[in-house]
């Protein structure tokens, strides 16, 4: 595991240029000496490898984080999160599916700097389901190029981007709107006690990081065996898909063999082979 010295030693100073600079004087890795450096990482623990292959991809960091500098915040609190997710990236990465860190690296980075963007663009979130994140991103592109929608506008966005209409509303609305505050001034109860709303709000403390990261390891792989899937001839796809995808029901071996006229044993064998090559392609 990565620990705080780690964290310290990627964390942006107050001279942000002159940060910017020094990661940018890091040298980059090899194809050669990344992957010794992951194998000493991943089995060997070995955290000087870790702090290598941190330093060495600041500068991808940096780079990403530009793109989110229309929310108004900190470029310098955007790389610290995109840092952070390097260093999820860094301590999982597999040494062996054969691609760059950076490519694995991406997702992470852009994860965390999603989140923290949600956290503190406005002081009310305005995005809490995955649809929602994901629609709040792209409406801030679209709206860059069509202004304030109608309700035409409203449906060639909720087609583009995959959602209803009434999300590109409400998401519209959350996005227009100003904070206020909460309780700007306090009530006196009967008795003459001073009454503070806050007082009364309950405090629900739950692990919202691993949610939202459960929730892009889901998607990463269902991506993977959609692709992997597409890999794959017609009726070897049809197979895999009635035998394992199908929530509805799970068919037998048998009902395949009949459906293609063939054998049971034969419909065995090119679920088998059909597996082998699913795995290669997730792993590739």
């Amino acid at each position: 595991m990565i620990n705080k010295v780690q964290i310290l030693s990627v964390t942006p100073p107050s001279n942000l240029d002159s940060y910017i600079r020094i990661a940018n004087l890091w040298p980059m890795l090899s194809i050669e000496e990344e992957k010794i450096l992951t194998k000493r990482l991943r089995y060997n623990s070995d955290l000087d490898a870790a702090k290598t292959l941190i330093l060495s991809h600041l500068r991808f960091v940096i780079h990403i984080s530009r793109n989110y500098s229309g929310y108004g915040l900190l470029q310098a609190d955007l790389i610290q999160e995109g840092n952070i997710g390097l260093m999820k990236a860094v301590r999982r990465f597999n040494p062996e599916i054969g691609v760059r860190l950076v490519s694995f690296a991406v997702h992470w980075i852009k994860s965390e700097i999603h989140e923290y963007v949600l956290r503190n663009w406005r002081i009310v979130k305005v995005a809490t389901t995955k649809s929602q994140r994901k629609l709040f991103f792209n409406l801030r592109k679209t709206k860059k190029r069509l202004g304030w929608f109608n309700e035409e506008e409203i449906q060639i966005v909720a087609r583009e981007l995959g959602v209803s209409s009434r999300d590109v509303r409400e998401m519209e609305s959350r996005m227009s709107a100003q904070d206020i505050t909460f309780n700007p001034l306090p009530e006196e109860d009967f008795d003459g006690r001073i009454n503070n709303s806050m007082q009364y709000l309950q405090d629900k403390t739950s692990n919202f990081a691993n949610g939202v990261e459960q929730d892009n390891w889901e998607e990463y792989a269902a991506n993977k065996l959609s692709n992997a899937l597409l890999r794959l001839d017609e009726r070897s796809r049809h197979i895999i898909h009635a035998r394992w995808l199908d929530k509805s029901k799970k068919n037998t071996l048998q009902n395949i063999a009949n459906n293609y006229g063939i054998s049971a044993e034969r419909v065995r064998q090119l679920e088998k082979n059909a597996m082998k090559k699913l795995k290669i392609a997730i792993e590739t």
